[in-house]
């Protein structure tokens, strides 16, 4: 029995998610509000007797121009990846909701592992495409993670199977002075500031203060901004988010100055610790790339995770289901277009930017 998620509904569909072991709080309700900008449903699938089997949340936004939608599930679905009948009810109504808002294409990216091939062939199944080429950061969601299997371990535990060099470089951030604090959205500015320093040394778009902020409200108790300071300057910090029994490290930002002193690090072990007071089951890195060969430009990134001793994790990958065949060749090379041209004027436009402050900088320390 498939029912679409309204006010009667919605706290029964948030305690599911949030108590299922694919719950995510991409699937949640609350990441609905942060998404503001699209379209949020939900769709609950139900046993005879009432008791709900599965759920699924989309995200849909109109295009520009163009009367279609396009129809996005993070991480979804919520369910057991083996029942085949809950799955084909959730795209069956994923298919409802399609014709209502013109929606000619479903995409998502399940959190299950690219180990469970049964799963892959029961959407395969249903009508959908499995995405299995991507390596880096192609997708919406990144495909490689790092995850700690928290279960039963402490602090000690914890920190005793991490490498030395990640021991060592949390002692010395400590030893240096760098302090790490929970913040509210008095540091949303200067985690921007860092956060688009970040993105114009690595060469990826970030987003604005607003965001974050709105993150923030949105997600409440669920979120955290984690600043890490040294010498009373924010140097660094990080957004979490808490959602059942999982905590993820969503977003990342180091200043240029001050690196020396180990504040990412710092910042990690504390996130960590929060994921062990709320009785977390896995904390999350979130992405890596999938290629770990050591000349690959983001295996640094790959390198750091990889010293707090988590699992390297492939998920399953991208799945699309094409509803509209022509409006999807139409209009799916055209948004590839779009994407890498706006990825490359906005680094460009950075470093103009960021290069005509610093002959300003280096006056001033002059002076």
């Amino acid at each position: 029995m498939i029912e679409f998620v309204t006010d009667a509904n919605r706290g029964a569909y948030e305690a599911f998610v949030m108590s299922h072991p694919y719950g995510h709080f991409m699937q949640s309700c609350l990441w609905g509000k942060v998404k503001d900008n699209w379209i949020w449903e939900g769709i609950l699938v139900k046993s005879p007797e009432g008791e709900i089997r599965g759920a699924m949340s989309v995200l849909i936004r109109r295009l520009p121009v163009v009367p279609w939608t396009i129809m996005y599930a993070g991480r979804a679905p919520v369910c057991d990846p083996h029942d085949r009948e809950t799955l084909r009810e959730l795209v069956e109504g994923a298919k409802k909701l399609a014709k209502r808002y013109r929606s000619y294409e479903l995409k998502m990216d399940p959190d299950v592992l690219s180990s469970d091939t049964e799963f892959a062939d029961l959407m395969r199944e249903l009508g959908f495409r499995v995405s299995e080429d991507s390596k880096n950061f192609e997708g919406v969601q990144p495909r490689y993670v790092f995850r700690i299997d928290m279960q039963g371990r402490d602090e000690e535990a914890l920190m005793a199977s991490f490498g030395q060099k990640t021991r060592y470089n949390i002692r010395l951030a400590v030893r240096k002075g760098v302090t790490v604090r929970i913040c509210g959205k008095e540091m949303v500015p200067d985690f921007a500031r860092i956060m688009q320093e970040t993105g114009i040394r690595d060469g990826f778009i970030t987003r604005d203060a607003s965001y974050f902020a709105k993150m923030l409200d949105a997600l409440g108790e669920h979120a955290r901004l984690y600043m890490a300071f040294y010498e009373d300057k924010p140097v660094a910090g990080t957004l979490a988010i808490w959602y059942g029994d999982k905590v993820w490290y969503l977003y990342g930002a180091s200043s240029n100055e001050s690196r020396n002193v180990m504040p990412n690090y710092l910042l990690q072990w504390e996130m960590i610790r929060w994921a062990i007071e709320q009785g977390s089951r896995i904390y999350d890195f979130r992405g890596v790339s999938g290629d770990i060969s050591e000349d690959n430009p983001l295996y640094g990134l790959y390198r750091f995770k990889k010293g707090f001793n988590g699992d390297f994790c492939e998920f399953v990958g991208e799945l699309n289901l094409v509803l509209n065949r022509p409006v999807y060749f139409l209009l799916e090379n055209g948004q590839h277009v779009y994407r890498k041209l706006r990825k490359l004027r906005y680094i460009r436009r950075n470093q103009a930017a960021a290069a005509e402050k610093a002959p300003e900088k280096e006056t001033k320390e002059e002076a």
